[in-house]
């Protein structure tokens, strides 16, 4: 199958997107799935192939993701309408609390990918876990350079006390047949993605998977990091059937609106808060703390208490600020419009 052969199931293409469209826009409109955005312009697939079409007025490059659906007008080669996601990856813009950055849409499954070096970080990991419940995906652990542990068993422990019921994979993303342990997921209509830091071996997996020759570039020896990976997201064709979402590494991530992916990553902390004494415990010295009595027990992790915190108190902070600044657009759209009425009042004077 290529990308200039396939049909709009091959493409991921389901009921969820089918129930959005009326009589008119099924006769109209050719359905296509965004591979690649760029300043003014998508790239999409459809079942009549490849194109690049122009993004309307109304839309900006930050509106729309790799792996978005889209309604394309095939007589004008516009973009007519972005149909609503099922699912998406996104974070707080850098510098901009008010606004969303997209990562993916519409995936299937999101490999958070890690390796068995200095660079596992639970914190980071929780971060990943967090964005991944919070944009309805389900997320797999995949355990890259076993082959640099002399205990790979201990990784995946410390992968299992942060997601007991993530599914984890541990591998060597360079040994011939690494990526059939990722097949399981993979398929006909099915759309994944990696998420993790850059020099992980990402792009070495999704080479294997997509058969393409993604740049992953040289191993430093000092600390076993990638030179060079990729620095833009693109949708590639997986060998055997469905779709790969490649993503650039990501240093920070910054959370917001994501109360209930936190908590859905805290879950063994969130359920046990609901029994404490008073609604508002902060889990610290107030009496009758459920959290605090798991942690003398030995049944919830000090430090992971903490880090639920930092996470919820810094998902709270963003959540605000976005709210404090759509309350000011909205007042001063409101002056703006009294202030035109009471020029207009004026003037007809």
């Amino acid at each position: 199958m290529t990308p200039n052969h396939v049909t709009l199931g091959d493409l991921g293409w389901s009921s969820d997107f089918l129930r959005q469209l009326d009589e008119d826009e099924l006769v109209r409109f050719t359905p296509a799935r965004v591979s690649g955005v760029h300043r003014d312009r998508v790239s999409i697939l459809s079942e009549k192939g490849t194109a690049q079409i122009a993004l309307p007025g109304a839309l900006s490059a930050g509106d729309i993701a790799v792996g978005d659906w889209v309604l394309m007008d095939p007589e004008t080669e516009r973009l007519e309408r972005l149909l609503d996601r099922k699912s998406r990856i996104f974070r707080r813009a850098a510098g901009d609390p008010s606004r969303e950055q997209l990562i993916v849409a519409n995936v299937d499954a999101v490999f958070i990918t890690t390796s068995c070096t200095e660079e596992f970080n639970e914190a980071r990991l929780e971060r990943y876990l967090a964005l991944a419940h919070a944009g309805g995906i389900p997320p797999v652990f995949v355990l890259t350079k076993i082959d640099h542990a002399d205990d790979p068993d201990s990784f995946l422990d410390r992968l299992r006390a942060i997601g007991p019921a993530v599914p984890a994979v541990a591998l060597n993303a360079k040994a011939p047949g690494a990526a059939e342990a990722l097949r399981p997921w993979c398929g006909p209509g099915q759309t994944v993605a990696f998420l993790g830091m850059s020099g992980v071996g990402k792009s070495t997996l999704a080479s294997a998977l997509t058969g393409l020759d993604l740049e992953t570039g040289a191993v430093r020896e000092d600390d076993m990091r990638g030179r060079h990976t990729t620095t833009a997201r693109e949708m590639h064709a997986i060998s055997g059937g469905g779709w790969l979402i490649d993503t650039p590494g990501m240093r920070e991530l910054r959370l917001t609106d994501m109360a209930e992916g936190i908590d859905e990553t805290f879950s063994e902390i969130a359920e046990l808060a609901s029994d404490c004494r008073f609604a508002d415990c902060t889990h610290g010295p107030e009496p009758d703390c459920a959290v605090q009595a798991a942690i003398g027990e030995g049944r919830i992790d000090a430090a992971r208490l903490e880090r639920w915190k930092k996470l919820r108190a810094e998902d709270a902070l963003h959540t605000a600020s976005q709210a404090e600044l759509r309350r000011r657009a909205k007042a001063t759209g409101r002056l703006h419009k009294s202030a035109k009425k009471a020029k207009d009042a004026r003037r007809g004077r």
